[in-house]
């Protein structure tokens, strides 16, 4: 263990994250192998392996078995990822109002703009 309490390893969340963008990046379904050779550094295929199975036990990714092996899917993209944890957050607090009004009040301009025109675009669509 480094002084620091660090041991060299990267933060669990940089992992999947560097995991999502390359299957992204592939547009594809990839293997445990796939993503490894994607990602371009030295780790082990069952660590990659486990990160791509937690993801879709969380329901992040779908797989398939074209062959002796899994093959991985992002269920979302990176904006459909985002914007269900931000759904998710909200339904955790009891006043949905609240943090909504906190929300939009630390938007910048441009922000709150485009939130406008999308609530004006639902609007005119239902």
């Amino acid at each position: 263990m480094s002084i620091d309490g660090l041991d060299g390893r990267r933060p669990h969340g940089e992992l999947v994250a560097d995991v999502l963008a390359a299957l992204w990046a592939a547009g594809r379904p990839l293997t445990a192998q796939e993503v490894k050779a994607a990602l371009g550094r030295p780790l082990a295929r069952t660590t990659v392996a486990t990160t791509l199975a937690r993801l879709h036990e969380s329901g992040r990714l779908t797989r398939t078995r074209p062959g002796r092996s899994f093959a991985y899917a992002p269920v979302a993209d990176a904006a459909g990822l985002a914007a269900g944890r931000m759904r998710r957050e909200l339904e955790r607090e009891p006043d949905r109002g609240l943090v909504l009004r906190r929300f939009v009040s630390a938007l910048s301009a441009e922000d709150e703009s485009a939130l406008r025109a999308l609530l004006d675009e639902a609007d005119r669509a239902s």
